[in-house]
């Protein structure tokens, strides 16, 4: 049974993990920036399969105009050979197209209408995003002045002033204790200052001697 309640507490922990990160204002901000990539990228191609219908659209006008001419060259031509019925047949055919064309170039201005509010869209999605990208930079500083102030405020909260004054101490009589042997090494090092026996030059006796008794009549 308390293999099975911890197995259940490192999963709750796992999860709980999870969710704190999940909760990460940068990683929720990356999170946002990336979605709205997405939504550019999906209207970005909504746009360019617009332009596609709109292409075609005007194609097909063109191509509706070009028959329209070539029905009314044909009835031209065959009223002045006089085949009155292909003339008609013609003018006929024109007529139909000329309505066809009729309602193509109002789908055509439909269309083009369309394309034109999409633009719009996908232009005020981007300026959208381009703001939201620039706040982005400027919560990512506040948020990493803020985890600064608040991994030094837990330094100090954890800092052990007496712990860290008695280490100070210690260390200074450890660098005393340095100097004071480095000293005392270096006194002995030296070479005797005792002065030798009987050192008095015999052609300074005389003149040390008055020296030594004007000494010895101030000591009186």
């Amino acid at each position: 049974m308390r293999i099975f309640k911890r197995m259940k507490d490192i999963a709750i922990a796992e999860i709980n993990g999870v969710l704190d990160k999940t909760e990460d204002p940068i990683n929720m901000l990356n999170y946002y920036v990336q979605e709205l990539d997405e939504e550019i990228l999906k209207g970005q191609q909504a746009l360019a399969n617009q332009i596609f219908v709109e292409k075609k659209q005007k194609l097909l006008l063109r191509e509706m105009e070009e028959l329209i001419a070539k029905r009314d060259r044909q009835a031209k031509l065959a009223v002045e050979r006089g085949e009155e019925q292909i003339a008609k047949v013609a003018l006929q055919e024109k007529l139909i197209h000329e309505k066809k064309l009729s309602l193509y170039r109002e789908q055509y201005e439909t269309i083009t209408n369309q394309t034109i509010m999409l633009h719009q869209k996908v232009n005020e999605l981007k300026d959208k995003v381009n703001e939201l990208k620039h706040r982005r930079i400027l919560l990512l500083s506040r948020a990493n002045v803020a985890y600064s102030y608040k991994q030094m405020n837990n330094t100090m909260l954890s800092f052990d002033t007496d712990k860290t004054a008695n280490g100070f101490a210690r260390a200074e009589e450890r660098i005393l204790l340095m100097e004071a042997e480095a000293e005392a090494s270096s006194y002995l090092s030296r070479p005797s200052q005792a002065l030798p026996a009987h050192s008095i030059h015999a052609t300074m006796e005389e003149e040390v001697q008055r020296e030594l008794e004007k000494l010895k009549e101030t000591t009186r």
